[in-house]
């Protein structure tokens, strides 16, 4: 394995190595010797390329926010009319809570640091916003901020139920939330 300049990789496989801790002992066993161990560095590498633990975990979980967008990205972006698009939500849920677990349990790893600490609040409402901006590309703002919590909220009851509910019923929920009823006005 290369050393210090000559390995450019190292810094990608803190941030691999962290998320991949993270997914599997959670944020609070997080160290520098954990990591640097995990990730097959040595342990200077880890203040040499990060100032402390919480520049670690913000650029790693900006990785994972990262990865996710793309998700939404490639499902989201297919869809051509408002029917493909909530097609493409019902494939996005069950995409998300079928696919790796890693995914859920990272999610919810940061969902807790940003709940427990205000500093990592930004991340997470970044990451909520790149992901309305995908959905608003098909519905409205108030709509798209509904669906980008039922998507969290669905894909989180999937994945975590021991009898996932059907396509069906996630494509009903998707249908009632994006189709508007207009209201005659009172007169």
């Amino acid at each position: 394995m290369a050393t210090g300049h000559a390995d450019p990789q190292r810094r990608e496989r803190i941030l691999a190595a962290t998320l991949d801790h993270i997914a599997d002992e959670g944020v609070a066993g997080v160290s520098h010797r954990k990591i640097a161990v995990r990730a097959g560095v040595p342990l200077g590498s880890m203040t040499y390329h990060f100032t402390g633990i919480d520049d670690l975990l913000r650029e790693a979980f900006t990785r994972f926010a990262d990865h996710i967008v793309a998700v939404f990205e490639r499902y989201l972006g297919r869809a051509g009319t408002v029917e493909e698009a909530r097609e493409a939500v019902t494939d996005l849920v069950h995409a998300l809570s079928e696919g790796p677990r890693r995914d859920v349990v990272l999610a919810n790893e940061l969902y807790t640091l940003a709940a427990r600490r205000p500093e990592y609040r930004e991340l997470t409402h970044a990451w909520m916003r790149r992901s309305r901006l995908l959905l608003e590309q098909h519905f409205d703002a108030d709509t798209a901020r509904q669906l980008d919590a039922l998507i969290e909220g669905l894909t989180l009851h999937r994945a975590l139920d021991t009898e996932p509910r059907s396509r069906e019923l996630t494509r009903l929920a998707v249908t009632r939330l994006t189709t508007v009823e207009v209201t005659p006005p009172v007169a």
